[in-house]
């Protein structure tokens, strides 16, 4: 029988963030679902220095290193090679390692996938801190300040605290009731994933520029596909110096490049979603203000 459920998580020079990102994967911190039902693959994109093998080793459940060295800027490669080693019959796809994830994540996401007979289901995501990543210098938002932001809430125990020292990503930012730029935890059946190809490696600009937009993209706008949003889950991004976050390539760029292979600039989808999950007491506040978006576009 294949295993229910697959996620892959794509990291490049991530001692600090994926540790913690792996604790928030973990049997335990993931509820609703058993050990043997899910596994985790990690794909090093080439990082200079391979994983600590300590960390891979005191992971509490299944989970499997692959590494790309030598390996191109753009994750695309590491994804797609994830991917094609995946297990599960439905499987997770987190393109940026440094994101931590919500207890109930991956059970929301199988429970998502029965909703439709070709789902896509997707999550929003947030940055850790009082702003938007980007915007770092401005706010005073550095790894040093974020680790004392993470010391003041207990999200080993409870991971639905980290929705309070949180603000949302750009991409997410019309909230649960809005379109979605792309989603950062994005869960199709295998199936799809083969029809869908993969992400297109010819995104080459380091940190894969539009990639993940474009797939979610691409994966919304499949034959009868399903958007399943799953609300009161989500992703978590930690500082870490990335491509896209860090400010260190120019948003136009990336457009320059989305258009260029496509003939179009990026628009966010517009499929009509489904909703599925619950609303911790944690996350009412971020509800609330999706709601007051969401009326105020009427």
């Amino acid at each position: 029988m294949r295993l229910p459920l697959s996620v892959v998580v794509v990291a490049y020079d991530m001692d600090r963030e994926l540790p913690r990102t792996l604790r928030t994967l973990a049997p335990g911190s993931q509820r609703g679902i058993a050990a043997d039902d899910y596994e985790v693959v990690v794909v090093d994109n080439g990082s200079p220095t391979p994983l600590d093998e300590t960390v891979i080793a005191g992971f509490p459940g299944r989970i499997r290193v692959e590494r790309l060295d030598p390996a191109p800027p753009s994750p695309a490669a590491a994804a797609n090679h994830g991917l094609a080693r995946a297990e599960g019959a439905l499987v997770g796809l987190l393109i940026d390692g440094a994101r931590m994830a919500s207890p109930g994540l991956l059970a929301r996401a199988r429970l998502g996938a029965r909703l439709a007979d070709r789902p896509v289901v997707a999550t929003l995501a947030w940055h850790l801190g009082p702003g938007l990543h980007m915007d770092a210098a401005a706010t005073g938002h550095d790894r040093a300040a974020e680790d004392e932001l993470l010391a003041t809430v207990d999200w080993e125990t409870d991971g639905y605290r980290l929705f309070g020292i949180s603000t949302l990503a750009a991409s997410s930012r019309p909230g649960w009731f809005g379109p979605l730029g792309e989603s950062n935890a994005l869960f199709l059946p295998r199936e799809l994933w083969a029809e869908l190809g993969g992400l297109d490696e010819r995104f080459v600009i380091p940190g894969g520029g539009r990639v993940n937009h474009d797939l979610y993209r691409r994966a919304c706008a499949l034959e009868g596909a399903q958007l399943v949003v799953l609300l009161g889950e989500g992703t978590f991004h930690q500082t870490h110096g990335g491509a896209a976050t860090s400010g260190r390539f120019a948003r136009a760029d990336a457009d320059a490049e989305y258009e260029a292979l496509r003939g179009e600039p990026f628009a966010r989808p517009a499929n009509e979603a489904l909703y599925v999950g619950a609303v911790p007491a944690e996350v009412l506040p971020h509800l609330d203000e999706s709601v007051r978006q969401r009326l105020d576009q009427r």
